[in-house]
């Protein structure tokens, strides 16, 4: 009777472990194809693009209908929208996520506000740039203008620092929030000083998803803030400007000598993601530096 109890224990031990080791295969394998994949795209970029990279091609604007000069016009553009986009989502997520877990009452009333920051993270980007064009350019009269594609891309990327601020302040534990109010300290003030520091390193997490993709848009800026060609760098936030990701589509579809641009769409490609990934890591080490302090 002993033995077979063991033996029922070893094989049940043994499925236990089988089935382990065939889902961390899983998720290894899953996490090599997906850094096999970025490499294979860095490869490729770097191939195709590297022979258009010079200093003249990073500081001077485009000439010659865009198939000699630089992309210093695009470079600017596109850290103004970024920075402006994440300047927006960031107050407004923030803000939004403190309501929904510290003040607000769990219901349906806020079952339902959760349903539909969920589902406007899945609309289409191209519909995000039809309302920019609509109520930002059109009724607000704020034109195809910085300050335009900014707002755009603001609540393009809104549901996302919404959610991961949310989980950020999940994480802190409830023991802080019990320690402060019996220390007398008012509901405010232990979100301001307690529990915003220790979740507010993991809310940079937010800033940074939202800057990659606010980087990465095409269709939002396309109708609120890019335009086709400008030799100036922006005065204000009021001028139109000129960005990557448009720069390369329009290099790619509508220029009047593709073929010729090709090196140049491709080392287009390569500052953007030279450029976002710049841009994450100084929010990575900001984020770094915080969680030391806490």
């Amino acid at each position: 009777m002993q033995r077979d109890s063991e033996l029922v224990f070893n094989k049940s031990t043994l499925g236990r472990n089988l089935k382990e080791h065939v889902f961390f295969s899983m998720f290894r394998a899953a996490a090599v194809i997906n850094g096999l994949a970025l490499l294979i795209i860095l490869f490729f970029l770097i191939k195709n693009g590297w022979s258009a990279i010079s200093w003249e091609f990073l500081t001077k604007p485009p000439v010659d209908s865009m198939t000699k000069g630089g992309i210093l016009p695009c470079i600017v553009g596109t850290v103004y929208l970024s920075i402006g986009a994440v300047a927006i989502a960031m107050p407004l997520g923030i803000g939004c996520a403190i309501y929904l877990n510290e003040y607000a009452r769990q219901g349906l009333i806020v079952r339902l506000i959760r349903f539909a920051i969920n589902n406007l993270a899945g609309v289409p980007s191209v519909v995000f740039g039809l309302f920019g064009l609509a109520f930002f350019v059109t009724w607000m009269n704020l034109g195809v203008s910085i300050v335009s594609g900014a707002l755009t891309l603001g609540f393009l990327t809104l549901p996302v620092v919404i959610g991961t601020s949310e989980e950020a302040l999940r994480s802190v534990p409830d023991t802080y929030r019990e320690a402060s109010l019996g220390l007398g300290a008012t509901k405010w003030q232990t979100i301001s000083r307690v529990v915003l520091p220790a979740a507010f390193p993991s809310m940079i997490t937010g800033g940074i998803l939202s800057l990659s993709r606010a980087a990465g848009e095409t269709a939002a800026i396309m109708f609120t803030a890019a335009v086709f060609f400008n030799r100036q760098l922006p005065d204000s936030i009021m001028d139109p400007v000129m960005a990557l990701p448009y720069h390369i589509y329009v290099l790619a579809t509508a220029g009047t000598r593709i073929e010729e641009t090709r090196h140049l769409q491709y080392g287009t490609a390569l500052v953007l993601i030279a450029l976002v990934l710049g841009m994450n890591l100084i929010a990575i080490v900001y984020r770094a530096r915080l969680r030391r302090r806490v």
